[in-house]
């Protein structure tokens, strides 16, 4: 190749065009790095190419296979990962892969071709899972629903969110928070789970097989809890500081994954020094359920309490 960009970052180098952001991501793999856009890339779909050949329906892979040192390209939803030959190293070639990349879909390159079965459904799974809210049903699926968390609590919120759009519309839902693989429906007080769980589950696995889309390209976040989910899941490009991005990190590292698993979300909103306290927000299943804020004092706080010694004295909620 010619002239190589220098390595700015080990862990990770966003590029920024007008549509799409490419960030590297090493894997436990030495020979792999991950390649992740801020859009979705298939519909549900993943592929894997080992060369040139094999790879017609995908202008993307075909055009990667022109490197010497590509050896396979898989695509899923939203990331392209190659594995290279051990003629080079990633640290003098992945910078420029990524503008390459960030090139290619900004000026209309095509990831896919549709096939001759364009028309054929991608199975989809989606099963229910309690939570500890009983106003909260989360709803889980075998495929990557969004890239990051976004929540609704009226239909004029949903003007491009189908999924969103179309559950609102059903009486006796109240809101929708939707992250990675999952939804958290929140139902109203007189509707009972044993007779809205299997129609909504349907009804969101259909949906999906027909390959409609979550969000449009055209989604605008418009709630503030939005604003603050944004701020966390692009934690690594907001230019937080000292205590608050320490917060910021502990929460992501050890408290999100545990509240995602139960159908909600915690958000980081701000930080007082002088007071030593954090304000969070709480989304899904954690907004309004009865054992928050046992949660919060016990869970949350304490650790934070602990990890940071002298520095944060109370954790205050902020439900939406």
């Amino acid at each position: 190749m010619s002239s190589l960009l220098p390595l700015f970052c080990i862990f990770a180098k966003i590029f920024k065009m007008s549509n799409y952001t490419i960030n590297i991501q090493p894997t436990t793999r030495p020979t792999i790095v991950k390649f992740e856009a801020n859009k979705f890339l298939t519909k549900h779909e993943s592929f894997e190419f080992k060369n040139i050949d094999e790879a017609s329906r995908s202008p993307l892979a075909q055009q990667l296979f022109h490197l010497p040192f590509v050896k396979t390209v898989f695509i899923a939803q939203n990331f392209v990962a190659i594995e290279k030959y051990n003629i080079v190293h990633w640290k003098d070639v992945q910078n420029e892969v990524a503008e390459q990349l960030s090139d290619y879909l900004n000026n209309g390159g095509v990831v896919i071709s549709p096939s001759e079965d364009s028309d054929r459904k991608i199975p989809v799974t989606v099963y229910a899972e309690t939570t500890p809210n009983p106003s909260v049903m989360k709803f889980a699926s075998n495929k990557k629903l969004v890239l990051q968390a976004v929540e609704f609590r009226s239909i004029d919120e949903t003007q491009n969110a189908p999924l969103a759009k179309e559950l609102l519309q059903f009486p006796f839902i109240k809101q929708v928070f939707i992250d990675e693989n999952y939804l958290s429906i929140t139902k109203n007080e007189l509707a009972d789970w044993g007779e809205i769980t299997n129609e909504l589950r349907e009804f969101i696995r259909l949906f999906l097989e027909d390959g409609k889309d979550v969000l449009t390209d055209d989604h605008v976040e418009t709630s503030r809890t939005v604003e603050k989910a944004e701020t966390v899941t692009l934690a690594p490009a907001i230019p937080l500081e000292g205590t608050s991005k320490e917060i910021v990190n502990i929460l992501e590292e050890y408290v999100k994954p545990a509240v995602a698993s139960d159908g909600g979300n915690i958000v980081f909103d701000s930080y007082d020094p002088d007071e030593k306290v954090v304000k969070v927000i709480l989304q899904g299943a954690c907004s309004g359920c009865p054992s928050s804020t046992y949660t919060l004092k016990n869970g949350i706080e304490s650790m934070l309490k602990e990890m940071l010694q002298g520095k944060v004295e109370k954790v205050e909620a902020v439900n939406g």
